[in-house]
């Protein structure tokens, strides 16, 4: 019986792929702490505390640290290149 190949983009991620993913997970993680700050600010009943104005500030900060280090890696160089 012969079985029809699936087109790349439908077969899923490469190795490659998976270990692009695994590199970036900090700054997914670090992203996806910023919208939860975001959302805590926007949604605060009576208006955002200073600790929800602190936290934000803090993921933004991390955001911005995460990528830089991200960035500064020899294999997010090459990468991008």
């Amino acid at each position: 019986m012969h079985t029809k190949r699936l087109p790349s983009e439908l077969q899923g991620p490469t190795a490659a792929d998976l270990a692009a993913i695994e590199r970036e997970m900090p700054l997914i993680d670090a992203e996806i702490d910023l919208v939860d700050a975001e959302i805590r600010v926007l949604t605060a009943e009576g208006g955002p505390s200073p600790l929800d104005w602190r936290r934000l500030r803090r993921a933004e900060a991390r955001v911005t640290r995460v990528a830089a280090e991200l960035a500064a890696r020899p294999a997010a160089r090459k990468a991008v290149a």
